[in-house]
């Protein structure tokens, strides 16, 4: 399974996603759910996925694919790649377009071995000429629009990691902030279900930057999220015991 957060803050924007993507008592791959698309100075677009590995890997092969068989068109102006998208509207279309055909193309022979055809995926960045926007693509290639109302979109394992968010997170939010509560959004969803484990690849971006500002990848013995997770866990432990009892049980 998978577990994956972006987030759109007034000052720039996070993503996250864990690597595992099957987990069992003899087998657990790990694979990077995380691509990125950058043209410093021009452009950044971050594509998170979830669901069925060999569709989500045919999406980011077919997006480059294009990339390839545009420069040797006789006809360049027809076909759309990541990196001429005018907007991250038009980037989001074109991630949509990729992953449809994939379901057209696989989706039915997946289907017809009872394997799950699905796949999501999450595009955001910032193009310019327009503010940062953060797309959900759906396994169908339809989007939804980030808003200020709702500044973050998860991918995959969401439940357990989604209470802490919604009660931080807000696009005033501070970015190391942020940082800190989607981390602890993982370790809550690391906890609760086995499928969903570190590394964690975390990417941040800073508004009207065109540029990367930093990837970090969080292994196993992470001094930072070692000990993040101890004080997280323990302080709960501490804040429930301070809790009142409820007086109709005496």
């Amino acid at each position: 399974m998978t577990y994956c957060v972006a987030i759109r803050l007034e000052a720039g924007m996070i993503f996250a996603s864990d690597s595992r993507t099957n987990a069992g008592v003899d087998h657990v791959a790990t694979f990077q759910k995380m691509k990125v698309f950058e043209k410093p100075d021009d452009r950044v677009v971050v594509i998170l996925s979830s669901g069925n590995l060999a569709i989500t890997q045919g999406v980011a092969n077919l997006l480059e694919r294009n990339v390839k068989a545009k420069a040797a068109s006789d006809n360049p102006e027809e076909v759309q790649t990541i990196w001429d998208a005018a907007t991250m509207y038009d980037a989001a279309h074109i991630v949509g377009e990729a992953l449809r055909t994939m379901q057209l193309k696989d989706g039915k022979f997946l289907q017809q071995a009872n394997i799950d055809a699905g796949a999501s995926l999450i595009v955001g960045g910032q193009i310019r000429g327009e503010p940062p926007r953060l797309f959900f693509i759906y396994s169908q290639g339809n989007f939804i629009e980030a808003g200020a109302d709702t500044p973050f979109f998860q991918l995959g394992e969401s439940k357990y990691g989604k209470p802490i968010l919604d009660r931080v997170i807000t696009p005033a939010t501070p970015q190391k902030e942020a940082a800190k509560c989607v981390l602890i959004s993982f370790d809550s969803t690391m906890k609760s279900n086995i499928s969903v484990g570190l590394p964690i690849d975390m990417l941040w971006y800073p508004r009207d930057s065109l540029r990367v500002g930093l990837q970090q990848r969080i292994r196993e013995n992470d001094p930072y999220f070692t000990m993040l997770r101890s004080r997280w866990g323990g302080g709960l432990r501490r804040v429930f015991a301070e809790l009142p009892d409820p007086d109709w049980l005496e």
